[in-house]
């Protein structure tokens, strides 16, 4: 009997989820993935956002997140976010504000750093392909496979055929993660020259930025130009039907983080999974437990 009743709320939340879903792919298809951020979209500026209307904002977003984490879980989807942009733009607290209230085993931050001499010697794209997603994550890559056009290019640290090389290929590779399952959805975050002047400066200032800055970075300010020609070959090369780029202009870095988060959400047809009600048992007797007599070493109540 008890089988029974359980095959039968069992069904009756499979039902509830399929109806969810099929509303969420309405949805979708209603216009969901058509919105795009471009940088041209922003027209005149907008009254720098409370931080309270900030945060209210932030909180239905992250509400949101987390139902699409469940639904990840549960229909075992694959979803692959890149995040590219110039220095300062903000790639580091988009993804923070997304990861902050889901769970690092479903959520995981991707931010590799240089390659080790092996690394080097490996096709190039291979260290990436380990971390892409399996059924039941989503993948946040702080930077990826496209440092060759970025960064690697303006610096030096490749060859131009090599650069070449990547941006005819890339496509193709793009091509074959979608077709194995993953959602993959790319971002560049776009900063203005003064904005970009201000941030540099506030890390030069704040210790608690000073990690931020590195020599790199400091050449990003000098070689404007240089990554500004290199995005534009990214974008002609890169930017597919398949797998397309939105910008997302991030001067205004509060309301960049919403647009962000707001717009990814609207590209993946998630729907709330059904829970069952979470009843807490009743807590156990004593049993005859006597508290330790030990010296426990408390943390000084400094606060």
């Amino acid at each position: 009997m008890g089988k029974k009743k359980e095959k039968k709320k069992q069904k009756k939340l499979q039902k509830e989820f399929e109806r969810a879903q099929q509303k969420a792919l309405e949805a979708h298809e209603h216009g969901g993935a058509s919105y795009v951020m471009s940088a041209g979209e922003s027209g005149e500026p907008k009254p720098k956002m409370k931080r309270k209307e900030f945060e209210e904002e932030l909180e239905k977003l992250q509400v949101e997140l987390v139902k699409l984490q469940e639904w990840v879980k549960y229909t075992g989807a694959k979803i692959c976010v890149v995040f590219e942009g110039r220095d300062t733009a903000g790639k580091g607290g988009v993804i923070k504000r997304i990861t902050e209230r889901v769970s690092p085993r479903v959520f995981r931050v991707i931010a590799l750093t240089a390659p080790t001499e092996r690394e080097k010697s490996q096709m190039y794209i291979q260290r990436y392909l380990p971390h892409l997603p399996a059924a039941g994550e989503v993948v946040l890559f702080d930077r990826s496979w496209y440092n060759r056009a970025g960064v690697e290019r303006v610096m030096g640290f490749c060859t131009e055929q090599q650069v070449e090389d990547f941006l005819k290929w890339t496509p193709a590779v793009e091509r074959a993660i979608i077709s194995s399952g993953v959602i993959l959805v790319k971002y560049w975050l776009e900063v203005s020259m003064d904005e970009q002047a201000k941030r540099f400066e506030e890390r030069i200032k704040d210790y608690r930025k000073v990690w931020k800055l590195s020599p790199m970075d400091v050449q990003a300010q000098a070689r404007w130009y240089d990554y500004s020609r290199a995005r534009d070959a990214m974008f002609a090369a890169t930017d597919t039907a398949e797998s397309p780029w939105y910008v997302v202009p991030s001067d205004d870095q509060r309301r960049a983080r919403l647009n962000c988060i707001t717009h990814l959400l609207s590209l993946i047809p998630y729907a709330e999974v059904p829970r069952e009600k979470v009843e807490l048992p009743e807590r156990q007797k004593p049993d005859g437990y006597v508290q330790p007599d030990h010296p426990f070493k408390y943390v000084p109540a400094k606060y």
